[in-house]
């Protein structure tokens, strides 16, 4: 007992003293280089120590609270659908390692090239579809970065413009679905992660039309951030263009309506599509759909055979079926989701192997992308599983010396109104993000702020629009989401400057990747501004 009473002025029993030393020293071992996993260990065991003395590490070890935070880190972790989160990482990995994403860009490119700004907003594209494959922002960076960033200084755009739309765009798979952030505060908060992927969806894609119309609106007041290409004097262009690219969607449509009737027909026959009480509807394999998709399916083939031609609509078609594989593997994942067949984790499965079919299919799947997919796998989860393990126990820890309720009685204390508590709050995940990763974040900082938001006036959230109580919490959640998007750009350790510095040329310097990042810096406080006015925008399609 000596030795520990030599210990014994460790012990703080004031909460708000804990509170500051635990944040000091997060930012203390965060600026000497300690990984964020094992700092928030480091610091979990020392919370306890501070709360409840030296001697509960050696007195019926194992018990008391640091059986408590034990069983946190166990739950967090045998969770069931955090074997989403890997599978998401493969896909992400085999999608960068095949020639999906190029002859997808390529597509792309064949209509929107004569387009001022066309290249940008083909990466735009590209990074959205991306995003709603994967949920994975690094590897979007890099990729586009390997494919788009070339392309564009060869062309003589802007550089900071070119830089911007890269990164900006590659994180995109921070909201929309199948983001692996909305699974995290998902699993963290006890939310419908299915309910967060629908929310997210139109402010998902509100980001990226933010993106798209000021790349349209700059690069039309200033023709020389974005030069357009030499015209290939062979290339379709004007009426004829755009009759192939009916052509495409119409044989496109031809394909999917005849899976689709076929799908509707089998569960007819098989009687799986009847009505039952209680049971809601199979999406789009009701008997009552298929006169519907019987009329797209006509309409598509009308259109093929009489307006366009045949010729044109094959022609059409080899110049857009790169876009034809994203598509599929979108509604794999997403459509086995949104239609009922599986769950997160099983979608993720499913999504897996649709990318190794195809990429078997286009015979460029091989050993060696398959072996280096894992290993990047493993990696990337191994990283996000220690700072997941440490976090959850700083998070635990923290809630057992009463660190929550201090801050929550702090914050309403101030007497602020609502959307002061929320606008506080939102300040706080910016400036977290500027130093810390986004899974820190969720685990520590949301347990303590999310019951707060939830014991608010609903009816004061937002200035436009009403919010549905039951949908407080998926709200903060996308409007999170977006706090995180703000936080891959911004300086000092925006992770998209690293990824794209990486695999950029040696002449742009992380400086010059910063300055381009500015714009889209305001552009996605905009969003996020957006979102707080007007909540109810997050739920129009729950």
């Amino acid at each position: 007992m000596e030795f520990l009473d030599l210990f014994a002025w460790m012990k703080v029993g004031d909460v708000a003293t804990l509170s500051v030393i635990l944040l000091l020293a997060m930012f203390f071992l965060l600026a000497i280089g300690m990984p964020l996993g094992f700092a928030s260990a480091f610091l979990a065991v020392l919370v306890l120590i501070m709360k409840f003395g030296p001697d509960l590490l050696f007195s019926r070890f194992g018990h008391g609270p640091l059986s408590v935070v034990g069983q946190a880190v166990y739950r967090q972790m045998t969770n069931y659908v955090l074997i989403s989160v890997p599978l998401f990482i493969f896909m992400a990995a085999l999608l960068e390692r095949s020639g999906i994403a190029k002859d997808m860009y390529n597509s792309l490119n064949v209509w929107l090239s004569r387009t001022r700004g066309g290249i940008a907003i083909v990466t735009s594209i590209m990074a959205v579809i991306m995003a709603a494959m994967s949920g994975i922002i690094g590897g979007e960076v890099v990729l586009l970065g390997l494919i788009a960033l070339p392309q564009m200084l060869r062309l003589g755009y802007n550089q900071n413009l070119a830089i911007g739309t890269i990164c900006a765009s590659g994180s995109l798979g921070t909201m929309i679905p199948p983001s692996i952030v909305l699974i995290f505060y998902g699993l963290v908060t006890e939310t419908s992660i299915k309910a967060l992927f629908t929310a997210a969806f139109l402010p998902g894609f509100v980001l990226a039309s933010f993106f798209i119309i000021y790349i349209l609106v700059r690069t039309r007041l200033d023709p020389s951030l974005a030069p357009l290409p030499e015209e290939d004097p062979d290339a379709p262009r004007g009426r004829e263009k755009a009759l192939l690219f009916i052509g495409f969607l119409s044989r496109f449509t031809l394909w999917l309506t005849g899976f689709l009737l076929l799908r509707a027909v089998f569960f007819t026959l098989t009687g799986e599509n009847a009505v039952r009480e209680g049971v809601d509807p199979i999406a789009l394999g009701m008997v009552s759909d298929i006169p519907y998709i019987a009329a797209a399916g006509a309409i598509a083939l009308a259109l093929m055979l009489f307006v366009v031609g045949k010729e044109r609509s094959r022609l059409g078609w080899e110049m857009g079926k790169g876009l034809v594989p994203p598509i599929v593997v979108i509604g794999v994942v997403l459509g086995s989701i949104y239609m009922g067949i599986t769950g997160i984790t099983e979608a993720a499965g499913m999504g897996v192997i649709a990318v190794f079919v195809i990429g078997l299919l286009r015979r460029e799947m091989t050993f060696e992308i398959v072996w280096d997919s894992l290993m990047r796998t493993l990696k990337s989860t191994g990283t996000i599983i220690w700072v997941t393990i440490g976090a959850a126990s700083l998070a635990a820890a923290y809630t057992l010396a009463g660190g929550p309720t201090y801050v929550a009685n702090t914050i309403i204390s101030a007497e602020l109104p609502t959307m002061g508590i929320i606008l506080v709050m939102m300040l706080i995940f910016l400036m977290m993000g500027m130093f810390m990763d986004w899974i820190g974040i969720v685990l520590l900082i949301m347990p303590v702020f999310l019951p707060i938001v939830l014991k608010l006036p609903v009816e004061e959230i937002g200035f436009l629009g009403g919010l549905d109580p039951k949908f407080v919490a998926v709200w903060f959640g996308v409007v999170f989401c977006m706090n995180m998007q703000v936080s891959f750009l911004s300086p000092p350790f925006g992770p998209a400057a690293f990824y794209l510095k990486s695999v950029a040329p040696p002449h742009i310097t992380l400086t010059a990747i910063f300055r381009g990042f500015l714009p889209f810096i305001a552009l996605q406080l905009l969003a996020l501004s957006v979102l707080l006015v007007w909540p109810s925008i997050v739920t129009l399609f729950l």
